[in-house]
């Protein structure tokens, strides 16, 4: 009984290693027509989700290069450098968590494209931790500039508002790859919580968090991968 337990339990942890690893070799080359997060969400639709969503894959080479850079700006400027986890940023969050729950914060691009993309709405530490394994193969096998094409076309912004693309025709009436600074900060400053915070029109908390964030952007300047 113990050989046949300890057989099942390797052959679901090798399963759990595995499949990221497939699936991650495949959407380094396919885009991903459905993903983790937007299965949640149709199967348990907040209050505010619309019946049809929006959704309009683009490559990288479409979006106007103000839009990588806001989202580093206002989400993870620690982007270029790191592999996948901001250590650093995740230790920090360890030291003042109460140690009550599970970690919040400290999630980097790469971190949030492995959630949405690979995994359901979950606080759990077990999923915090399959979430750190797939961000480093999304760092190994993509590599930076995929995982910010699949993160810019897979992340919400406004209920059932998938991708740059979509929110910037549903928001500004222009397409990606028009967006100046100023509105690719208003879109990164939804991405905390795009069903309370709005790009347009524009509140005290939108317009002074827009103005940090082009504050930022000038700091770092461009984007190299």
């Amino acid at each position: 009984m113990k050989i046949l337990i300890k057989k099942v339990l390797i052959n679901v942890t090798l399963i759990l290693l595995g499949v990221p690893i497939l699936l991650t070799l495949f959407f380094k080359f396919v885009d991903p027509p459905i993903w983790g997060w937007k299965i949640a969400r149709t199967l348990s639709p907040p209050e505010s989700y619309p019946q049809e969503t929006l959704q309009t894959w683009v490559s990288i080479n479409q979006v106007n290069t103000n839009m990588p850079l806001a989202v580093v700006a206002s989400e993870d400027q620690n982007f270029p450098e790191h592999m996948g986890v901001d250590f650093i940023a995740l230790f920090g969050v360890i030291l003042t968590s109460s140690g009550s729950g599970p970690i919040r914060g400290a999630s980097t691009i790469t971190q949030q494209t492995a959630k949405n993309v690979f995994l359901f709405p979950s606080q759990t530490y077990i999923r915090k931790a399959y979430e750190l394994y797939i961000a480093l193969l999304l760092e190994l096998i993509w590599g930076k500039e995929r995982i910010m094409e699949v993160y810019l076309n897979v992340i919400e912004f406004g209920p059932g508002i998938y991708g740059v693309e979509a929110a910037s025709q549903h928001f500004f009436g222009i397409s990606a790859s028009q967006l100046n600074r100023i509105q690719a900060a208003q879109l990164a400053v939804v991405l905390p919580n795009p069903y309370r915070i709005k790009p347009t029109p524009m509140t005290d908390y939108v317009n002074k968090r827009t103005y940090w964030v082009v504050q930022q952007m000038g700091n770092i300047g461009s984007l190299s991968y």
